[in-house]
């Protein structure tokens, strides 16, 4: 059933004054939702109700504690709607259902953590350098915008709302076009935890007309962006402009190293899960996989049998691991790579297609991809897929390994499989990306900083000091002299 969304604009549930436009189910296509975009105005009405509601009593004078009380009552509304959320996500973007639930899950324990950061926040007294007691304190920018992708929606709304508001900030959001529902639906649960209105507004639509409203308005005091690096690199530019902070979590092409002691069965369980998991629509799908020449063949045959056993197919069943990628245009651009890795000259030891028969032909699918025979300078071992596609690399002398993974343009996540942990920590340290893992893949926790380097872009997420990241530093000197200045009266 085709269900009409609304927008929340300025603490008002109204249609957007654009063109309506529809989101579809990519499990088969059907139109799931209809609603009206954004447009330059949208923004206006809704950044100006944020200035003017940030500066209100209902928000401005609450205390960390009491930001803290309203933090905790949205946690408890995703809890108390987990379900309901986690079906609608499924439509949204055609993620199992599992992984639905573990993302709202992870979004009710992101606006948890947040909670107590803001709870316990302290200044700081820093130590006296002279006649005088110094202090820093962190003050909320003001009107900070988000622009969130359509992979992960409600984890990565709730890894942006959760901070800002418990910094004191008010939010404006650009969902992604084609899944704004999560993000609806957090403003619903928002409204009814006790956010005042215009603290939060919602505005769906394009990228070229809200986003860069979003970013290019002199009352927007930062913006948080997680999605592509050339949109990132666009918004840094238009940033740049007005001298206005930005964190941008971009792109990845993650290495996984497997070591010649490495366990076999959780080396394979754990690079399957890193490329395959998500259908591979992840910026941390671990991509490329670098394993030792002396077990490569060994590998090679575990990782293919296991390809073999995973459940592609209809989101909704709860043995599902990979589902749809997120739309027809998304999957074209995914076998436009593939084939790229072909006339490239790899070989292609396991899908390279699209399932057929049933839903499928219906549906946006894609069967997991394994490559071979691929020069890690190769196009498709250099950029990101976005999809279930792994280019397997051998590999000899282990620094020639470090030198492979690192000539990247991106560096955001990284995986190594060894029993040694003294390797481990040896080759983390120089892998140049902003997370490792050491034995796993794709674990978080909110409380660990998220970040990452080069191309990947800056700023942190996550972690209690990500508060900071929507705040100014302000210090304090309070004179101790008893005497007046001596410089006047000599």
């Amino acid at each position: 059933m085709t269900e009409q969304l609304k927008s929340f604009i300025a603490g008002q549930w109204r249609d957007a004054s654009g063109p309506e436009y529809t989101t579809e189910y990519p499990h088969d296509g059907s139109i799931v939702a209809r609603l009206n975009a954004a447009t330059a105005a949208d923004v206006d009405e809704a950044v100006q109700a944020a200035e003017k509601a940030r500066h209100q009593p209902a928000w401005a004078k609450l205390k960390h504690h009491e930001r803290a009380g309203i933090l905790y009552r949205i946690a408890t509304g995703i809890r108390e709607r987990a379900e309901e959320l986690a079906q609608l996500q499924r439509l949204d973007n055609g993620k199992p259902i599992k992984e639905c639930r573990a993302l709202v899950a992870s979004a009710a324990g992101t606006f948890q953590f947040f909670a107590a950061a803001a709870e316990t926040w302290e200044d700081t007294i820093t130590p006296s350098r002279g006649d005088f007691v110094s202090m820093s304190v962190n003050e909320p920018l003001g009107v900070v915008g988000a622009i969130t992708p359509w992979n992960s929606p409600i984890a990565s709304e709730a890894q942006k709302l959760a901070p800002a508001l418990a910094a004191g900030c008010a939010m404006v959001f650009k969902p992604a076009e084609i899944t704004p529902r999560m993000a609806l639906e957090l403003a619903k649960i928002c409204q009814q935890a006790g956010v005042p209105d215009g603290i939060v507004s919602v505005l769906p639509g394009k990228g070229s007309i809200v986003g860069d409203a979003l970013v290019k308005h002199p009352l927007i005091k930062r913006i948080a962006f997680t999605g592509g690096t050339t949109v990132g690199m666009g918004i840094q530019r238009l940033a740049a402009e007005k001298l206005m902070p930005t964190s941008l979590e971009l792109g990845g092409k993650s290495p996984t190293i497997v070591m010649p002691d490495a366990d076999l069965d959780h080396a394979v369980a754990g690079v399957l899960y890193g490329i395959f998991s998500s259908s591979g629509e992840s910026c941390i799908a671990g991509s490329r996989a670098f394993v030792h020449e002396s077990l490569y063949d060994e590998f090679k045959r575990r990782l293919l049998e296991g390809v073999k056993k995973l459940r592609v197919g209809d989101p909704s069943r709860e043995d599902t691991q990979m589902g749809p990628l997120v739309n027809l245009g998304h999957r074209a651009s995914v076998e436009k790579y593939v084939q790229l890795g072909r006339d490239e000259g790899g070989t292609v030891l396991c899908g390279g297609e699209r399932p057929t028969g049933g839903y499928f032909d219906g549906g946006s699918y894609y069967l997991p991809t394994i490559f071979e025979g691929l020069p890690n300078s190769a196009r498709m071992c250099q950029e990101e897929i976005f999809g279930p596609v792994l280019a397997l690399l051998p590999w000899k002398d282990e620094d020639d390994l470090i030198a492979q993974c690192n000539d990247n343009m991106f560096g955001l996540a990284s995986g190594i499989w060894t029993r040694d942990f003294k390797n481990a920590w040896r080759i983390g340290r120089a892998l140049q990306t902003g997370t490792v893992w050491v034995n796993t893949y794709k674990v978080f926790s909110i409380s660990t900083p998220f970040s990452g380097v080069k191309m990947s872009g800056y700023g942190q997420e996550k972690g209690r000091l990500g508060i900071l990241e929507y705040t100014s530093q302000k210090s304090f000197y309070f004179g101790l002299n008893e005497a007046p200045m001596p410089w006047a009266n000599s």
